[in-house]
């Protein structure tokens, strides 16, 4: 209904411009021409996607995907979602527009990537292992990372492990995931692995509805890594830290900058699951970027 209103709409300016009639053949190549011509424009100034599998760890399947040819900007997901969660962020779009390369991915047991069930295919640092081999794939000499809750505590391990790692900025995220027995983690895990958690039931009721993967997602927390603060101290790259003004839900991001010889503190509008779609949020990062 609403292609054949453009098309009358267009085919009534053309008669008041024209002299004759136009077919309306000719009216329909010119409007759906045009939309052709946009679509390609846009190719043009972001890039086609590059997408495909990458063959991770034990040999699970990674899905990424790439767009734009600029310095490259790893975005890593969080708990519970995928790498097509940052399309619906203000960041995501920004990043291309001001040039970047954006590498999305969906990490082992989330989205199209493989989903083990086995504890060892997520244990000794798989996940930003993935990453590395990505990084490798695209032979990448310097890449920032940009990673929100689950996807900062990965990109922690990254900071410790990968060299080429320019810069990084941690979303969402306070010091409590420096404690390797973290009460929180241990409770995610119990109420994934089918244990009564009260305050946890909304998240396993979504999970269930959603059709995601349960077992994946709960030995994900079971071997979720963590990185001690004395680790953190030591790294030099610049780190920006970003949280949401009413987010407390992985204890006090401040004191997570202040680990850092290198580091920084924003605060944006929004909760947890709020902030890093924020217009704000994308400005903090490119702001960060840019110095």
């Amino acid at each position: 209904m609403e292609s054949t209103q453009i098309i009358s709409r267009k085919a009534r300016e053309g008669a008041k411009t024209q002299r004759g009639r136009v077919g309306f053949g000719e009216i329909v190549k010119r409007v759906f021409g045009g939309m052709t011509m946009m679509l390609l424009l846009t190719v043009k100034v972001y890039g086609q996607v590059d997408s495909g599998y990458l063959d991770g760890i034990g040999h699970t399947p990674i899905y990424y995907e790439s767009r734009g040819n600029g310095d490259p900007v790893l975005l890593i997901h969080g708990f519970i979602v995928n790498g097509e969660s940052w399309k619906k962020t203000a960041l995501y779009d920004s990043l291309l527009r001001s040039g970047y390369r954006v590498i999305t991915m969906d990490l082992r047991g989330n989205g199209k990537s493989g989903k083990p069930h086995l504890a060892d295919a997520y244990a000794n640092d798989a996940e930003a292992k993935d990453i590395m081999l990505l990084a490798d794939k695209f032979n990448l000499e310097q890449y920032t990372a940009v990673g929100y809750s689950r996807g900062s505590i990965i990109t922690a391990r990254l900071l410790v492990m990968d060299k080429r790692l320019r810069r990084a900025v941690m979303g969402g995220m306070g010091t409590d995931f420096t404690d390797p027995e973290w009460p929180r983690r241990k409770m995610f895990y119990r109420a994934l692995s089918g244990d009564t958690v009260k305050e946890l039931e909304p998240m396993v009721r979504y999970v269930q509805q959603s059709g995601l993967d349960q077992q994946a997602l709960a030995l994900l927390q079971k071997e979720q890594p963590s990185t001690p603060k004395a680790a953190l101290a030591k790294v030099k790259q610049p780190v920006l830290v970003v949280c949401g003004k009413e987010d407390s839900d992985n204890g006090k991001a401040s004191d997570l900058a202040d680990l850092f010889s290198n580091g920084k503190y924003v605060t944006v509008p929004g909760d947890h699951g709020g902030a890093v779609r924020t217009p704000e949020f994308a400005v903090a990062v490119l702001d960060f970027l840019r110095k």
